[in-house]
């Protein structure tokens, strides 16, 4: 198609439209002065510090106190662990001196029982000395006799 003057005017006035609209568009939207910008900004890194201030604070509390429950948790299993240790000390020395006390008697017994072997020996000694004697005396008659 040809180009015709009808086409360039509608060209021109959209355009000149679409520029008054943007222009129109670009104030309304347009950012805030450098100065109320500026403000803007440090009211907001302000709030900022002061959100990081009290998150610090905050977690520096519950640190503190997980902390303390942490060592008041480690002082009650010391103290466990010590009372234990001393049950157990306790049990051993319970169970030593039972030990020292069956072989005290154990020792007794052995004694006791040595000492009856010593008078059944010397016993049996004497009867077979005696038998002995016995023995030999009736040989003598025999001898005397023969």
């Amino acid at each position: 198609m040809a180009p015709d003057g009808n086409d360039r005017g509608s060209f021109l006035q959209g355009f000149l439209i679409g520029s008054l609209l943007g222009a129109l568009a670009g104030i309304l939207f347009a950012p805030k002065s450098g100065r109320e910008l500026r403000e803007e900004i440090k009211q907001k890194g302000s709030e900022a510090f002061d959100d990081a201030k009290e998150f610090y604070s905050e977690a520096r509390v519950k640190a503190n106190a997980i902390l303390e429950d942490a060592r008041h948790r480690a002082d009650e299993l010391k103290k466990e662990a010590n009372r234990q240790l001393v049950e157990a000390r306790l049990k051993a020395k319970e169970i030593l001196r039972d030990a020292e006390e069956k072989v005290s008697g154990v020792r007794e017994l052995a004694k006791e029982v040595v000492e009856e072997a010593k008078t059944g020996v010397k016993k049996v000694k004497g009867a077979v000395e005696a038998g002995v004697e016995a023995a030999k005396q009736e040989l003598s008659k025999e001898k005397n006799q023969a």
